[in-house]
């Protein structure tokens, strides 16, 4: 099997593998402490970026080696608790309406670009931007009878999940992609390890099961999109990530019970469309500046 070919599938069976993760979560999330449910996932992940950085070249002391140490320990930070905003939003609001808002992530990400990354956004994206939003608005459906503030809670979560793609972008600036996983892991353990424990639950023997498939799901699914990303260019591994919207629908319909409406249906379909767009814009992009960038290079030689 060819390099891209392998990508695709590593790309596929972290979508698969988020997803069965997601649904878990939610079972669980139900029945115990969001924040609790979380604190152990991060442990599990702790575990697999230390093992991780072990065996990556200078070991730990190369994986902790860190120019921004303060934005890497941020980020681990942001990371752990939208996990839990998450797991909150799964449980309260729905799973197939939280991955729909949640896939207006890359809007937001591009929005927020402007004032923290001091990136130029041009017109096309400005658009995307625009369509976005108005498809959050139309899921989220703030004048409808039965409109619920809860349902903010998955908007938090992406604009959360944005700050924590923010953070990722400025700190490879300076360090490498090893360094940054480390701190995802180890210090997203430490930052919920100091609330998780005044919310220890006792879990039933047969949910130990279950959050034993969770941790494993977490740390194979975060394996699987590394190899994807070693393999792809991220405009090819994104897109299908919102194959997560769709799965989310089809398990929350018919394992949880829950119901599509037209407007989830409509502005699923506009965000996912505008996101994916943004993420096309943002390669064009990048290649450009990244030809000029070759270009200008060969003319100062």
């Amino acid at each position: 099997m060819d390099s891209k070919r392998l990508g695709y599938v590593f790309t596929l069976l972290a979508i698969l593998i988020f997803s069965l993760q997601d649904s878990i979560s939610k079972h669980l999330g139900s029945v115990y402490p969001p924040v609790f449910i979380a604190m152990i996932r991060f442990w599990a992940f702790a575990a697999f970026a230390i093992v991780l950085g072990a065996r990556s070249p200078g070991g730990l002391r190369a994986a902790a080696a860190t120019k921004r140490p303060v934005l890497q320990i941020m980020r681990g930070a942001i990371l752990a608790f939208q996990i839990v905003v998450t797991i909150t939003a799964f449980t309260t609001v729905g799973l197939a309406r939280s991955q729909a808002i949640l896939a207006s992530g890359p809007i937001f990400v591009a929005l927020l670009s402007m004032p923290l990354l001091g990136e130029r956004v041009g017109w096309r994206r400005w658009t995307a931007i625009g369509v976005g939003l108005c498809g959050v608005l139309i899921i989220v459906n703030p004048g409808g009878v039965a409109f619920d503030l809860t349902v903010l809670l998955p908007l938090l979560s992406a604009l959360m999940f944005a700050i924590y793609v923010i953070a990722t972008r400025l700190a490879s600036r300076e360090d490498s992609a090893s360094t940054s996983f480390f701190y995802i892991g180890v210090a997203g353990a430490v930052a919920i390890s100091l609330i998780g424990p005044f919310y220890w639950t006792n879990l039933a023997p047969v949910d130990w099961i279950w959050m034993g498939i969770v941790c494993i799901t977490g740390m194979s699914s975060h394996y699987f999109l590394i190899r994807a990303y070693d393999l792809l260019d991220a405009a090819a591994v994104q897109p299908l990530t919102y194959l997560q919207v769709v799965l989310a629908a089809i398990v929350g319909v018919t394992v949880f019970g829950e119901t599509l409406n037209l407007n989830m249906v409509v502005g699923s379909a506009i965000v996912v469309g505008a996101g994916i767009f943004t993420i096309w814009r943002e390669s064009v992009v990048a290649r450009r500046r990244a030809a000029e960038k070759s270009s200008g290079n060969e003319t100062g030689k």
